[in-house]
């Protein structure tokens, strides 16, 4: 069913684009003065506002979403291959091995279901041990836990598995691929885990964020839909379909799960934790995420209050984030805030460096996107302060090129050294180091990688998450 053709009843105002409807005509005339609601793959209201800078805005993204669905399967295919490649060296015991296997023949192939086999990510920073320094009760404790927690809800199942039972000793709840009603198939990750250890007793929610070879969460990424929702503001339509979103129905307190598919984010994971919280009146929640899985981490508490979970927004211990991109209005940002406020519940949004994720989508007129929140920002020496945003929040700036570009020179330089100022936890490989060679060119890219948020919160001070007065721009 395409997106037009929903009842969209439950939103007062809403901007959709239907990549499926677009041919190229109608891409060229986006760029043209007229009403944008005769637009075939725009679905609006009428009298929608259309400035060139929106239209624009919108010829880029429905540019990128159809050429996404363009390219999805030589991606996938290309993306497999690559990763099972990086794998190989590893599963033959080493290069050296490797190359014995093939003068052999007896090459041993990676298995992508395997706990040893790691993804993009993974090879960016292959580290999976949790800092030993850092303890329960630590004020940065659960800034690192769910840090790690991020960076591995980008691995399998059984690699999840294994390094939340073996090499943290927690309890392993599952790994889920949650169903998209929008895109009709299941392209949501998350993954539960229950931390035991002293002084604490916490469930900790993970979404996964984008992963580098699929095309259906880039596409979430930059669909720039949103829809408003009465007395919450305008939130992006993107995350909101991939949290849940129902066709026709919008966000209703309950639904019946459909026994043909799997099941939905935000209703399974809420059904989940309302059993275990209600087993034990002493266990508390946390959610977190990197990337678009940061976005979907701060917007779950805000579903949880329009829904009035009133109880268990009081057993919510914290949301922490990381390269979260913008998720909605200046509307939604205050709706959320006093929801946070009213419930005690802290909300950490950190951003490392460059990081291009995080600056977008835009802040403008054109968008109106907004972040909120204690914002957490380190730079390259991991010296981490609280801001009220980022420093060149639109990233895009001329004057800023400049200095990004020497950042990443400095960032390049620094892999090669960091791990003898800092410690051999913190050595980078050939592939990390290859990775932030690409950070010369697009320094925003580099940056988003997960290995440089381990680094702020280990490095970083713990004095960051003690009350603060939240800065005001």
């Amino acid at each position: 069913m395409a997106t037009g053709d929903c009842n969209k009843e439950f939103s007062t105002d809403y901007i959709l684009l239907e990549p499926e409807k677009l041919n190229f005509y109608e891409l060229i005339r986006i760029l043209f003065p007229g009403d944008i609601e005769k637009r075939k793959f725009v679905d609006c209201l009428e009298g929608a506002e259309s400035n060139f800078e929106r239209r624009w805005i919108i010829f880029i993204s429905i540019s990128a979403q159809k050429f996404l669905q363009f390219v999805a399967k030589p991606l996938s295919w290309f993306g497999s291959a690559f990763e099972t490649g990086l794998n190989l060296s590893s599963t033959n015991g080493g290069f050296g091995m490797l190359l014995l296997n093939c003068l052999r023949g007896n090459i041993q192939w990676p298995d992508k279901t395997s706990p040893t086999f790691s993804s993009f990510n993974g090879h960016l920073d292959k580290r999976v041990e949790l800092d030993e320094s850092i303890k329960p009760g630590d004020s940065k404790y659960y800034a690192a836990l769910t840090m790690m927690s991020s960076k591995i809800s980008y691995e399998n199942k059984a690699f999840i598995k294994t390094t939340v039972e073996d090499e943290w000793k927690m309890e392993f709840l599952g790994s889920f691929d949650f169903w998209n009603d929008y895109q009709d198939k299941a392209t949501t990750q998350a993954f539960i885990l229950h931390d035991k250890t002293v002084d604490s007793d916490t469930i900790i929610v993970t979404f996964r964020g984008t992963e580098t070879f699929d095309a259906d969460a880039w596409c979430t990424d930059f669909d720039i839909s949103w829809y408003e929702i009465p007395g919450v503001g305008k939130i992006h339509g993107g995350f909101m379909k991939a949290l849940g979103l129902q066709k026709n129905l919008g966000w209703p307190k309950e639904i019946e799960q459909d026994d043909s598919h799997s099941p939905v984010a935000y209703y399974a994971i809420r059904e989940m934790l309302r059993e275990r919280l209600q087993a034990n009146d002493q266990t508390k929640f946390l959610v977190t995420g990197h990337s678009l899985g940061a976005a979907l981490a701060i917007l779950f508490p805000a579903i949880l209050a329009l829904h009035e979970e009133t109880w268990m927004l009081e057993r919510l211990r914290g949301v922490y984030t990381f390269g979260q991109p913008r998720v909605g209005d200046p509307k939604f940002g205050e709706f959320t805030t006093e929801q946070l406020k009213e419930h005690n519940i802290p909300y950490f949004r950190f951003v490392y460096g460059n990081d291009l994720v995080p600056r977008l989508p835009y802040d403008n007129k054109a968008l109106m996107f907004k972040h909120f929140g204690t914002c957490l920002y380190y730079n390259s020496f991991y010296e981490g302060k609280i801001v009220a945003e980022e420093p060149n929040k639109n990233y895009f700036s001329p004057l800023m090129a400049i200095p990004k570009t020497m950042n990443a020179v400095w960032e390049l330089i620094r892999s090669f050294i960091i791990g003898h100022s800092k410690g051999k936890d913190y050595t980078e490989g050939w592939f990390l180091r290859a990775f932030r060679v690409l950070g010369l060119i697009v320094p925003g890219v580099s940056a988003h990688g997960p290995q440089d948020y381990v680094n702020a919160t280990r490095l970083g001070s713990s004095a960051l998450f003690l009350p603060h007065q939240i800065p005001t721009e």
